[in-house]
């Protein structure tokens, strides 16, 4: 017969505390190997304690219980998979929520502008546009632009990518007619990413191969501030001040080389598997967007776009072509022109807006017009 620990003499080895394995036992997550009929006394197996220092090292990570329960009855090699996606998705959303709290601090502290911009007099001049690749058949990329809601969502190419991407840029646009604050933008989008998620999974069960998928970087105004969600290879640069920056992180599998240094841009950009995305959204509910506040300020030129524009025009042709054309429009065609000049091996979804000074009676009208 194998010998059995008490519960306080499980829970020294274990680390844990007896009250916790009584909850873990009520949850199913780590029921006693016996438990004494008279008394009601739990004992435990020896074997149970690398499940059990599974659980706290987990709960640590502050892993939700359910989630650990998952984790817990996976095959190795998978629940490290699963722990290291857990934790990317943290880090992603505390970067995010420490942008946040700078905006406040800085705020609170007189160091930022108010976050009622009802007398910030920005608009925005906007055109977007969506074309298919010279060798493909089919576009699943989608590109909207309006007064409030900058957006592209790249969809994966079968199943019903297309569909994936569409659904959720509608699901972004009654966020346009929302009136809102600054602190409330990364909430409501979050909030309208998440509708879209339930409704792709839906989509996914209907389609052939049981799958849709799609990127998607958007931009929602308020006043001056601007709210930044993204997940995937689709872009957003900002051109200030003659200066281009990219204000998103590539999920892809080359990204992650490249921020591990094993990869270095140059080789990237040629590596056979740089279309391998890392994140998006695929209707599981498993996989979150960045979040992130910005500013902006007149004379601010934004583009976002699918990787059949960043892909085939270098960083430096881009950021010629929005300092020299004068009028999104103008930039965008040049862009677009570009991109097939370079082949156009994908499709491409393109959107560029200008942030301009409103007037008085434009900014009572909220127009911001093209």
């Amino acid at each position: 017969m194998r010998e059995l620990l008490t519960i306080g003499a499980f829970a020294r080895a274990a680390r844990l505390s007896p009250k916790a394995l009584r909850l873990y036992d009520e949850l199913g997550l780590l029921p006693p190997a016996a438990v004494d009929g008279d008394s009601g006394y739990r004992f435990y197996g020896p074997e149970q304690l690398e499940r059990a220092r599974l659980i706290a090292w987990l709960r640590r990570l502050g892993m939700p219980l359910a989630r650990i329960r998952h984790v817990c009855d996976l095959p190795a090699e998978t629940a490290a998979e699963e722990i290291a996606g857990y934790w990317e998705r943290f880090l992603a959303e505390t970067a995010a929520r420490g942008r946040l709290a700078n905006f406040l601090v800085d705020y609170l502290t007189g160091r930022g502008s108010s976050m009622d911009d009802s007398a910030t007099m920005l608009g925005i001049r906007y055109v977007a546009r969506s074309e298919s690749g010279l060798v493909r058949t089919s576009n699943e990329d989608t590109a909207y632009a309006g007064p409030r809601l900058l957006a592209v969502a790249d969809g994966v190419r079968g199943g019903a990518g297309d569909l994936a991407s569409a659904t959720v840029i509608e699901a972004l646009k009654p966020l346009e007619a929302l009136a809102m604050p600054a602190e409330d933008l990364l909430g409501a989008l979050a909030d309208a990413v998440g509708d879209a998620d339930a409704e792709i999974g839906t989509i996914a069960a209907a389609s052939s191969d049981g799958e849709a998928v799609t990127t998607l970087t958007a931009l929602l105004w308020s006043g001056s501030h601007l709210g930044l969600v993204h997940i995937g290879d689709t872009r957003a640069y900002r051109l200030r001040d003659g200066e281009l920056s990219q204000i998103t992180h590539d999920h892809t599998f080359v990204q992650s080389l490249i921020d591990e240094g094993r990869l270095t841009p140059d080789e990237a950009a040629s590596h056979p598997q740089r279309s391998l995305l890392v994140r998006a959204l695929t209707g599981t509910g498993g996989t979150r967007p960045d979040l992130s506040l910005h500013q902006a300020a007149a004379g601010d030129r934004y583009l976002l776009c699918s990787d059949g524009l960043s892909a085939v025009i270098s960083a430096e042709s881009l950021r010629k072509v929005l300092t020299e054309e004068d009028g999104p429009q103008r930039a965008l065609d040049e862009l677009i022109a570009r991109a097939y000049a370079a082949g156009a091996p994908d499709n491409i979804a393109c959107v560029v807006a200008d942030v301009v000074p409103l007037d008085a009676a434009d900014a009572v009208r909220n127009v911001a017009g093209r």
